[in-house]
């Protein structure tokens, strides 16, 4: 499936992606409604990743501008208080939002957004402060599901394939497949990156180049990946393609290719790697050049 994936996302400031096909938004920071424009009548499902600020403070204007019977639905890790406290302030606020579906996701649990579509939500350990049994931070899984013919009937004739399936249903003759399609990441260590093994698309946070810059930042503060140790994991990993995003604004844009073209290299990183620069909304990433 062709996937058109528009986002931005800076650390500290603003994250955000829209894909178009499935109507589906990740995180709603700052300044994606204004972007987004007429477009944003397409999303349905809204996945907040965490109750960061730069994650969700563009989502009052959106639901205000979209909100309509039922919809959209609005998901969030279930122990993210102040995303359930945004919830009775906006229902208060506005009137018009009063029908918008908030649901709290606990780990690994699926929400259908098509017929043969869900996501999942993977807790992880962005929040420093959480408790093990505490769901404050999510990552979203997307996957698709597939039929196809059971292995062992596949050598059979057609006119055997026919008459099986007129005299018990082609359910039987049929067993189901699960693509992982999509990942995202939303804000995390680099700690969990073997669960999106055999992903199609996995879009993943790289908010600082390397380990030193990390000792520079206060050790309480929320956790974060490095640019280093997620091409250095998704080298050993079966993943087609990579979009990073969430790099701080202290590095040019220089800085952050060179660097990506660098552990490339020195990982044997052999798939194509995309990313967003601090400042700027790339549309249509998977329509624009690979880094490496």
């Amino acid at each position: 499936m062709n996937l058109t994936i528009t986002g931005y996302s800076t650390a500290l400031f603003s994250t955000w992606y829209f894909i178009e096909e499935l109507r589906l938004l990740f995180d709603a920071g700052d300044g994606v409604a204004p972007t987004l424009l007429q477009k944003s009548r397409k999303i349905d499902h809204i996945f907040l990743s965490h109750a960061d600020r730069d994650h969700l403070t563009g989502l009052l204007r959106l639901n205000e501008l979209i909100a309509r019977e039922g919809l959209p639905h609005l998901y969030f890790p279930t122990d993210a208080r102040s995303i359930s406290a945004l919830e009775v302030f906006s229902k208060q606020f506005d009137a018009r939002v009063g029908q918008t579906s908030w649901l709290g996701l606990t780990h690994q649990q699926n929400v259908a957004i098509q017929k043969d579509m869900y996501v999942q939500a993977l807790r992880n350990n962005h929040v420093a402060n959480a408790q093990p049994h505490q769901i404050k931070s999510v990552s979203y899984q997307l996957y698709q599901l597939k039929h196809k013919l059971k292995a062992e009937l596949a050598g059979l004739p057609q006119e055997q394939l026919t008459q099986m399936a007129l005299t018990g249903g082609r359910e039987i003759m049929l067993e189901e497949i699960r693509l992982n399609l999509l990942g995202y990441s939303g804000d995390t260590p680099a700690d969990l990156l073997a669960q999106w093994n055999h992903t199609g698309i996995l879009i993943h946070e790289a908010t600082f180049l390397n380990r030193q810059d990390i000792k520079e930042v206060d050790p309480n503060r929320n956790r974060h990946s490095t640019l280093e140790e997620v091409l250095r994991e998704v080298a050993q990993l079966k993943i087609d393609t990579l979009i990073l995003g969430h790099f701080s604004s202290r590095y040019s844009a220089e800085e952050i290719d060179s660097a990506i073209k660098r552990y490339c290299q020195q990982y044997k990183v052999q798939i194509p790697v995309y990313r967003l620069l601090p400042g700027q909304v790339q549309w249509n990433i998977l329509q624009s050049q690979p880094i490496n």
